[in-house]
């Protein structure tokens, strides 16, 4: 059994999809089938088709990949958006975002450095109900009822 990881060539002008060019195999470590040499970087999402509550999204993708995905940067977005719009989601998905206390935190640990909330958005800031993070098709972030059923992105 193997997971097949998208790869990316990396440049400072734009994230170009490339093929298929490393899998991991159950066995511990990875084997590159790549016959191009080019600089690139694996990013591994899973975007699920079955729709779950955040809670039960987060269960899911410790119980079989890692995490629900962390956002850290502008490239990291858009390499999620980039693997929702190819898996033709056209609804908002669950991120590894959560409201705990009085702040916005990743549930992996990660800081949050980075942020994509829509200009001018201001209910993010002290959300009563609405305490999960999703991220749109628009590729933007947005805060959710953690009970509603969505789409999601573990990695």
């Amino acid at each position: 059994m193997f997971c097949l990881l998208s790869c990316y060539e990396f440049n400072t002008e734009k994230i170009k999809r490339r093929s298929h060019c490393s899998r991991k195999h159950t066995e511990p470590g990875w084997r590159g089938f790549s016959s191009q040499h080019a600089r690139f970087f694996c990013f591994n999402l899973m975007v699920d088709e079955v729709k779950k509550t955040w809670e039960e999204a987060l269960e899911h993708c410790r119980e079989t990949h890692t995490d629900l995905t962390s956002l850290n940067s502008e490239t990291e977005r858009l390499l999620a958006l980039s693997e929702i719009q190819h898996d033709r989601i056209t609804e908002r998905v669950w991120i590894g975002l959560r409201f705990l206390g009085d702040r916005w935190l990743w549930v992996n640990g990660d800081p949050l450095v980075y942020e994509a909330w829509p200009e001018g958005d201001q209910e993010h800031q002290c959300p009563l109900r609405k305490r999960c993070g999703a991220l749109t098709k628009e590729g933007h972030w947005e805060n959710w009822d953690c009970e509603e059923k969505l789409h999601f992105i573990c990695y």
